[in-house]
Order: C-alpha cells, then structure tokens, then sequence
C-alpha cells in the first residue's frame, strides 16, 4: 500500500489548469510532475487574452500565492467592452461581456504572460516537455498508470487529466469525445496596431469590440505588445472551406469569402478581415456532453477543458484553474487520495455542468443556430 502522506502525484497537460493545480500542491510541500508533449515553453504561440474573473481565476491565483504577480502583468483597462452595429460601426449601448455574472473586476492577461507566471513559479524541472502520453490505465491498487508516446511507463497515486480537448486521460474515466457546436472561429492578427492601424485601434478600444447580425460575429481583442486578435465567427459546417471552394492556406481566397459572407457591413469592420498581417487561422469550436458525467475512478480525475470542454465565453480558463487551486488543496487537506478525488468531483462536476450549460445557451444567443 502506497503512503497517502505523500502520494505520487503526475498532471498530464502544462496548460492553466495544470500548472495552478501543480503550483498549489507544492506551495504546499507536496511533489508533483508534470507531462507535456509540446518540446518547449515557447513551442507555439498561446493564443489570446484571458479576462480573470473574482471568484474562479483569480481564486485560484491568490491559492497559488500569484495573485500580486498577476496584478503586476494584466491590463485592467482591457476589461472595455465595445458592442458596434455592424453597419454603421457606430457604438451601442452594452453593459457588458454576456458572460461577466455581474463581476466588475475581470482585468485581462494575454494566455502567454498567464503561462510564464504559473512556469516560473514551479520549482525547476517539475515540468518534463517533449513527454507525450499516449494513455492512462487504472491499477487494481487504486493507482494509475501512465503510458507514454515511446511506450515507456510509469506509476502514480494520482494522474491527473488536464490536457485539453482531446484528453487521452479522458478516456480512462469517460467515453465523451467533444462534438462540433456547428460554429467555426478564423483568427487574424494586427502588429503594431496604434501605429500602423489607428483606425482600426481607435475602433476597438482597449479592451474587446463585437459586431454581430444574421449569425455572423466579429471580435476584436486587445493584447499586449501593441497586438490586436480577430475572430470572425459563423454559423456553418465543420468543414465549410469545402462547400466555399477555397484551400485554407490560400488567404486571398479565404479573404474574398469572408468579404462575400460579411457583405453589408461597414468598411471600417471589414478592415478586420482585410488588412490583417500574417494567414487566416480554422479555429472551429468543440464543446463536451453536458452534464460532464463518470463514475469515480481511483487513481485518475480530470480538470479543465478535459473535463468539460465548452464554448469559449469567457469561462474555460478560469474553471480550469479553480479546478487545479480546488482539487490541489483537497489532496493537501484529505487523508487519503481517493478521499481528495471523490471531494473534489463531487463540487466540480455540477459546478462545470452549469457553467457549461451557461456557455451553451451564450453562443446559441450570440450566434442564433435559424439566423434570426
């Protein structure tokens, strides 16, 4: 019998989630590893800016002891939210983001900053890159065992699911697999966006500015380092490209699209779409079955988008990291693992179900699936 005081423990994905639920723990004495595919750090771009909301990502910020760090990089102006009529451009009345659940306090941190504060924070060598795990199998024991992409294993008291979308520790525990929610995002981006855009900068704001009619949205988000991040969402298949005739490497082909899709609008909101640096980027939007359900495991759980994948609304990261915050201090605080575990399911399972429930019922009023 492995000791529970201080129980092997691996989280599987050096995403938000991960890295809060690795800090906390060793804030708290205990050892964790982490696995993650990616070669390095610095292996991709960590895409866009994040609002930290109160109660979920800055809760799990100040259990990991960051929260002053965190202060010091976001960008509280960015919290503007800009509604535009997609005709005209001009500003209308908006109380806010749809998913701000009457918090005031969301400032905003680019997902890169976000990252590089958790890794900086884990003492050197907690995360092992370039360890792709391929599977998870729960041991009779109560354990888990970890299988990596060169076949090599390893045991654990705990493995930990916080890797994304498309878990292979998921299916340890649950059948799911995501499902395309029918919407498509394309990313664009802006360099230097005050000096070689003004138009464009003044438009959006300092935080975020959303046009949207007839199930066509775009977004404009504000990022550090002079950036500024585009998402033009649409209602449409999965595989939309086809159906359109246009490769989705040819970017003057996907632009002409785009431009037809979005006919009407304005000529300062068409700017997004046509004077952006760098290609057009098929983000399509997956969400998991809700409720999130399986039955206890010992020796595994999931957290974050492995969890509960849904639509991107604001929410994700942020549950992420309450899951990580929530589920460390449970293995601290618990005599045993398995103890720990059942706790922390059995707060996170409805809490996800809700919250993705909410996501759910957000793009349906953002994108309308009839167009009306």
């Amino acid at each position: 019998m492995h000791s529970t005081r201080h129980p092997r423990i691996a989280v599987v994905g050096a995403g938000p989630g991960g890295l809060t639920c690795a800090r906390v723990l060793q804030r708290h004495g205990r050892s964790v590893t982490v696995f993650e595919r990616e070669p390095s750090a610095g292996a991709r771009p960590q895409g866009g800016s994040l609002d930290m909301h109160g109660s979920t990502g800055q809760a799990a910020l100040r259990a990991a002891g960051l929260l002053d760090g965190f202060r010091a990089l976001s960008r509280p102006e960015s919290q503007e939210w800009r509604l535009l009529d997609p005709a005209t451009a001009a500003v209308l009345p908006a109380q806010g983001p749809p998913d701000d659940h009457g918090e005031e306090d969301r400032p905003e941190i680019d997902r890169g900053q976000l990252r590089g504060l958790l890794l900086d924070s884990l003492t050197a060598g907690s995360v092992r890159w370039d360890r792709a795990v391929s599977g998870v199998t729960p041991l009779a024991d109560g354990t888990g065992r970890l299988l990596f992409g060169d076949g090599t294993t390893e045991d654990f008291d705990l493995v930990i699911g916080a890797d994304g979308a498309w878990s292979r520790v998921r299916p340890a525990l649950w059948d799911a697999v995501p499902g395309y929610t029918g919407v498509t995002f394309v990313e664009a981006g802006f360099d230097d966006c005050d000096t070689r855009h003004p138009d464009l900068a003044r438009m959006v704001g300092a935080g975020t500015m959303v046009a949207r009619a007839d199930s066509k949205v775009l977004f404009a988000q504000r990022n550090s380092d002079d950036h500024l991040r585009v998402y033009i969402g649409f209602r449409g298949p999965e595989d939309w490209q086809v159906a359109a005739g246009v490769e989705l490497g040819d970017t003057a082909a996907v632009r002409a699209h785009l431009l037809t899709m979005f006919d009407g609008w304005d000529e300062r909101l068409l700017a997004l779409l046509r004077d952006h640096d760098g290609d057009f980027i098929q983000r399509p939007l997956f969400a998991l079955p809700v409720p999130p359900t399986w039955e206890h495991v010992p020796g595994v759980t999931l957290l974050g988008d492995a969890a509960h994948l849904m639509p991107p609304l604001g929410l994700g990261a942020n549950l992420a990291m309450l899951d990580g915050a929530e589920l460390a201090q449970a293995l601290v605080t618990e005599p045993a693992v398995d103890d720990a575990v059942r706790a922390y399911e059995s707060v996170m399972l409805p809490r996800s179900a809700e919250a993705a429930k909410g996501c759910a019922e957000g793009l349906a009023h953002l994108l309308p699936p009839t167009g009306a």
